[in-house]
């Protein structure tokens, strides 16, 4: 599989999904093959986002050679795009509405209005429900791109009025070299990024990039694995909230800031000036808003070393049916290979089923020390409390 080059406008950014461009290639070139609303399925970092925005550039461009028109959409300033992502728990119901009714104004300039919504897995279901009607009965020259993980994860009546595309996820040696490709960074890191990620593209990129996320991870894992009691319990449950805490900050801090300093170069206050009561309120929301995508940040956080802890037992439990071929955390083999061999096939499937239960509670809001706390109870003991 050969990576395309980031100057082949529109789909440089789609990396890995062949099958998936032809696809959209043909339905963007032909009014007879396009759906009139479409979803994008596939798992974390398999590239949903790049591939929906790809395509609404090759709907809205008048041709293939206008690239102005498609710089502006993957840049997601074209007014005949609509883009919906959101870094909160659910998509609003409000900007589901505002989207639903932008969704039948003619295209200004381009040949289509595409409106594309990131995460629509987010909607609950009187939020899909403002939906329905615009996917059912949409103008002509409207198109809707929904991005999911699965469509499983959206309402049967959405399902039912999208064309599905499913798209395939890579093998680790090809996230590697796309890493790379990108990044310079060794291929040796570059490989165990991508390993340890399982295959997530943007998670590989941070892993290789980053130095102290790697260590994050190889210290969480490795606390886990020395739990023995109701002491370490407490302990590594806290460890790996305030790990969590730490990088859920790192990611969201600068951008705070700038966001910040943005609003108030834009409004006309300078550094260390005072802040009129006009421009508070315009601040407060901000800083509501960033308040959310920190509380989404560090739930993604939390899910992430849920994800790298189902694959440190999943480790377990292949090589306990004998099967190393495949080992995510080669670093820890011996370490698993003693686990493997002490416990019963069964404990370890007990855990990897309360790791999927308590992945669950923190979607439900559930306290994240307590969850993890009953969670590492089930590791010591091998029973559920």
């Amino acid at each position: 599989m050969t990576i395309a080059p980031a100057a082949a406008l529109p789909w440089g950014e789609v990396w890995g999904q062949d099958a998936a461009v032809e696809t959209l290639r043909a339905a963007a070139a032909d009014p007879a093959a396009l759906a009139h609303a479409w979803l994008i399925t596939g798992p974390p970092g398999s590239g949903r986002a790049p591939l929906a925005l790809a395509f609404a550039a090759a709907l809205i461009a008048q041709d293939a050679g206008d690239e102005h028109t498609m710089r502006q959409v993957l840049a997601r300033t074209h007014p005949d795009l609509t883009a919906l992502r959101t870094e909160g728990s659910i998509i609003k119901i409000d900007d589901a509405r505002a989207m639903a009714t932008r969704s039948y104004l003619a295209p200004s300039a381009g040949r289509y209005r595409v409106m594309v919504m990131e995460d629509a897995d987010r909607m609950t279901e009187r939020t899909s429900n403002v939906l329905l009607k615009a996917l059912e009965e949409p103008p002509e020259r409207t198109v809707w791109i929904l991005c999911a993980p699965s469509d499983a994860d959206l309402l049967p009546t959405i399902r039912s009025r999208v064309r599905v595309l499913r798209l395939r996820e890579p093998e680790v040696d090809q996230v590697a070299q796309l890493i790379v490709a990108r990044t310079g960074v060794d291929a040796a890191v570059a490989e165990q990024a991508a390993r340890h990620a399982q295959r997530h593209i943007g998670m590989a990129q941070r892993l290789a990039t980053d130095q102290a996320s790697r260590e994050r991870r190889d210290e969480t894992l490795r606390a886990v694995l020395r739990v023995r009691g109701i002491s370490d319990v407490v302990e590594v449950a806290a460890q790996i909230v305030a790990a969590a805490t730490d990088d859920a900050k790192a990611l969201t801090a600068e951008r705070d800031e700038a966001e910040r300093a943005s609003l108030l170069r834009t409004v006309g206050i300078a550094d260390g000036a005072r802040i009129p009561p006009a421009v508070r309120s315009q601040l407060t929301a901000l800083e509501d808003d960033q308040k959310r995508r920190a509380t989404r940040s560090l739930r993604d956080g939390l899910d992430r070393v849920l994800t790298d802890l189902q694959s440190l037992f999943r480790d377990v439990v292949m090589l306990q049916f004998r099967r190393e071929g495949d080992t995510i955390n080669l670093e820890l083999i011996d370490d698993l290979r003693e686990l493997a061999a002490k416990w019963p096939a069964d404990r370890t499937l007990t855990v990897l089923d309360h790791i999927a239960e308590t992945r669950e509670a923190l979607e439900q809001n559930v306290q994240p020390t307590l969850a993890l706390e009953s969670l590492l109870v089930t590791v010591v003991s091998g029973r559920k409390p």
